[in-house]
């Protein structure tokens, strides 16, 4: 019914962005992404989208001057903003050229949930299911309102950039933060270390691209954040006791998940 355009020039944005809301029982059957304002221009005639999430610098380029130069095009869409920088004038800027909002990266869904429901009924005068709740986060299987708003900013980092090199120590210096004492605090909210959550949300990635997908191993391997092959097998293997070229070689989700696996 819909169509969604994340432009993002980071990879892992994208795939987060897409992976963090039920797009398709909100009603958007395509999700189209680009990296570069050449791509947008190139291709926003054909996919028309009727929300636009768009970071506010793309290359060295901005998001809002883009949006600029789609509307001189005709191209019309409801822009929200996302950034990284808690910029006063990026805001203003975004509010300017038509966004509708300015949200900060990493993206709370929440806010994102709230915002595309109100477009969906105010702009696009569409419905939202009723069943479309408070979206959960798929590894602690809690709704993310619930969590704390450390423990929040914490799994929507990792939602984000699981196919990057992070750990305990890059997000506790981002806070300013003791990273034995913020891995105490995850430990006693979550119940497991943030090696645990870091590698069981790499694990589920890594398994809906083997089973959706025709990517190579390897290449689901690297995305979801591993350079050794060995040690992705390895973790693949313990997690859902079978190979990943076995479970793409025919075994079902259902025989393949975990007992407590998202999905």
């Amino acid at each position: 019914m819909y169509t969604l355009m994340i432009v993002d020039d980071e990879s892992a944005i994208l795939e987060g962005i897409s992976r963090l809301l039920d797009w398709k029982a909100l009603g958007f059957e395509r999700i189209r992404t680009a990296k570069s304002s050449f791509e947008v221009i190139s291709h926003v005639v054909d996919w028309k989208p009727d929300i636009c999430l768009m970071d506010v610098c793309i290359g060295n380029e901005y998001g809002y001057e883009l949006i600029t130069r789609l509307g001189e095009m005709g191209v019309r869409s409801n822009y929200i903003m996302m950034s990284g920088y808690d910029e006063f004038t990026y805001a203003c800027e975004a509010l300017r050229c038509g966004a509708l909002d300015y949200l900060l990266k990493p993206i709370d869904g929440g806010k994102l949930l709230q915002r595309v429901k109100q477009i969906i009924v105010e702009k696009l005068h569409g419905t939202v299911p009723e069943e479309i709740g408070e979206e959960c986060d798929p590894i602690l299987k809690r709704p993310y309102p619930e969590l704390s708003p450390l423990i929040r900013k914490i799994v929507m980092i990792v939602a984000m950039e699981y196919g990057q090199h992070i750990s305990l120590k890059s997000i506790a210096d981002r806070f300013r933060m003791n990273p034995t004492y913020l891995g105490q605090i995850f430990i006693k909210e979550t119940g497991m270390k943030f090696t645990e959550y870091l590698m069981m949300y790499r694990m589920h990635v890594a398994r809906s691209r083997i089973m959706e997908t025709d990517d190579k191993i390897t290449e689901v391997a690297d995305e979801v954040g591993y350079t050794n092959m060995n040690y992705f097998y390895q973790h693949f293997h313990n997690y859902y006791k079978i190979s990943p070229l076995k479970m793409r070689m025919g075994v079902s989700g259902e025989d393949t998940e975990r007992k407590n696996d998202p999905e």
